[in-house]
């Protein structure tokens, strides 16, 4: 299943939209779930999303392009969560302009302009949640990119669920009824 550039801007539309109200807080807290307080989390988005657009315009074969995009260290909650959101706005215009059939180095393989969408994807929305359940909120994203990103990231993840559900319990972010606990957990690799 095909992952979008317009499911990537609906993905980071969502994390702006949850966690905009709550930049007057504290994100030196620890997130819901994850190692990071809240802002460590928020550059961690900004920084994947901007090596994923990296990667797809250096096209490296072996490797990842080096360099660490991080948010200026006095950067308020705000200014981090516009990091992540540029981020993802710049993944998304690259994707869109990536000829469907470039690859570009990712660990779990040679990866596509759609597969990069969806890591994407994932960032935006997994660790969105974690920041969100820190600061007492919740993210509540369209089911339609949960499914697409699920089928593309997870598709052995045979699920009769939710999306967002199912999302979650493959990034490890919630147990479901009669189903082992995801630990470890990695999306599958690109489609040869």
């Amino acid at each position: 299943m095909t992952v979008t550039a317009d499911d990537l801007d609906a993905a980071v539309s969502c994390l702006a939209d949850a966690l905009g109200p709550a930049t007057g807080q504290d994100w030196v807290i620890p997130p819901g779930t994850g190692e990071w307080n809240c802002w460590h989390t928020a550059e961690h988005v900004g920084d994947c999303l901007l090596s994923y657009a990296a990667q797809l315009v250096a096209r490296p074969d072996a490797r990842y392009v080096r360099f660490l995009a991080v948010a200026d260290e006095e950067a308020s909650p705000a200014e981090v969560l516009e990091f992540a959101v540029t981020g993802g706005r710049i993944l998304a215009s690259v994707v869109r302009t990536t000829a469907p059939s470039a690859r570009a180095y990712h660990p779990t393989g040679m990866a596509d302009p759609a597969h990069f969408a969806g890591m994407g994807c994932v960032e935006a929305l997994v660790h969105g949640e974690d920041i969100a359940r820190g600061l007492g909120l919740r993210l509540d994203p369209p089911r339609d990119v949960c499914a697409r990103v699920l089928a593309r990231m997870f598709p052995h993840d045979d699920l009769d669920v939710d999306p967002w559900t199912g999302l979650l319990w493959a990034t490890n972010r919630t147990s479901l009824p009669g189903r082992e606990p995801q630990t470890g957990w990695r999306w599958q690799g690109p489609p040869v």
